[in-house]
C-alpha cells in the first residue's frame, strides 16, 4: 500500500507539475502584468518548502533514536552537499530557472516579436537585439539535453526524498509531495520557456520536461526498496529531505524574489510566502486529523 501511495505522489509531483506548469503559462501566468505571476508562484513555492523541512520533515526526524547533535551534522553536511551539486550542475535548479524566466519576462515586455511566427526575423536587427539573441539561442539549443539531464537527476533525487517521508508516515509523505509538486510549478515553467526555444515545437517540449517529471516515480520506486531495510537511518534520510527543501528555498528561490519591489509587490511577495506556510500546515493538519 505504501508503495502504490508512492508511485501515484510521486506520478503527482513530477509529471503532474508539469502539466500545472504549462496550464499556468497558457493562461498567461508568467507574464508578470498583475495579478497572479511567477513572483507569486516562488513565494509559495518558498514557503511551502520551509514550512515542510521546519515543521513536518525535520520534527519527525528528531521523533527517532537519533541523537540532536548527530542530525544538525547531518542537516550541515545536506546543505553544503546539495551546494556542490549545484556547482556541479547536478541539482539543477537556479541557472536555467532563471534563464527561462528572465527570457520569458523579456517577452512579456514587448520583445516577442522578434520571435512572432510568419514575421521576417530581420525584424529583430532593426532593434539592435539581434547579437544578443543569437547567443542566448545558441545557448538554449546546445544546452537543451543538458537541462533535461540535470532535470532527471533533480526529480530522481527528489522521488527518493518523497519516498522518505512516505516510509515514515504516509501523511508526511503527502505533504512531502506537496512541497514538491508547489516548488517544480514555477521551476518548470522556467525550463519549458527554455525547451521550446530550443525544439521550437510546444508538444515535443511538454513531452520532453514531462518524461524528466516521471523519473520522479522512478526515484520513489528505488528510494522504497532502499529504505525499508534501512529504518534505522530513516531520521538521517529525513533530515536530507529537509536539507534539500531547505537549500531550494533559499539558494535558488528566494534570492529570486530579492528585487527592488515597491511596496505594494513586497506585500503580495510576504502575503504568498505565509500562503505557502499556511497550506502546507493546513495539510499536513486535515492529514492528522483523518
Amino acid at each position: 500500500m505504501t508503495l502504490v501511495a508512492i508511485i501515484l505522489a510521486t506520478l503527482g509531483a513530477g509529471i503532474g507539475s508539469v502539466w500545472v506548469a504549462a496550464l499556468l503559462m497558457r493562461v498567461g501566468v508568467n507574464s508578470g502584468r498583475g495579478g497572479l505571476n511567477a513572483q507569486h508562484l516562488l513565494s509559495l513555492a518558498a514557503g511551502a518548502l520551509l514550512a515542510t523541512a521546519f515543521m513536518h520533515l525535520l520534527p519527525e526526524a528528531f521523533e527517532g533514536s537519533a541523537g540532536a547533535h548527530a542530525l544538525f551534522a547531518t542537516l550541515l553536511v545536506g546543505v553544503v552537499f546539495f551546494f556542490l551539486l549545484d556547482k556541479a550542475e547536478l541539482w539543477h535548479h537556479g541557472h536555467e530557472h532563471g534563464h527561462g524566466h528572465e527570457h520569458h519576462a523579456h517577452a512579456g515586455q514587448g520583445h516577442a516579436h522578434a520571435h512572432a511566427p510568419g514575421e521576417d526575423p530581420g525584424h529583430a536587427h532593426d532593434h539592435g537585439h539581434a547579437h544578443t539573441h543569437g547567443h542566448a539561442h545558441a545557448g538554449v539549443q546546445a544546452g537543451g539535453w543538458t537541462l533535461i539531464t540535470g532535470d532527471s537527476v533533480h526529480c530522481f533525487g527528489d522521488g527518493i526524498l518523497i519516498a522518505s517521508a512516505f516510509v515514515a508516515d504516509v501523511r508526511l509523505g503527502l505533504v512531502a509531495a506537496l512541497a514538491v509538486l508547489a516548488h517544480e510549478v514555477p521551476h518548470h515553467m522556467g525550463d519549458l520557456v527554455v525547451m521550446r526555444q530550443a525544439s521550437g515545437n510546444r508538444r515535443l517540449a511538454l513531452l520532453k520536461v514531462s518524461l524528466a517529471g516521471a523519473v520522479t516515480t522512478l526515484g520513489g520506486v528505488v528510494g522504497f526498496y532502499l529504505l525499508e531495510p534501512l529504518q534505522d537511518w530513516l531520521p538521517y534520510f529525513l533530515t536530507v529531505a529537509s536539507s534539500s527543501f531547505i537549500y531550494v528555498a533559499l539558494a535558488d528561490l528566494i534570492p529570486q524574489l530579492q528585487k527592488r519591489l515597491t511596496a505594494r509587490q513586497t506585500a503580495a511577495q510576504i502575503a504568498w510566502l505565509a500562503l505557502g506556510i499556511g497550506l502546507v500546515t493546513a495539510a499536513s493538519g486535515l492529514a492528522h486529523t483523518h
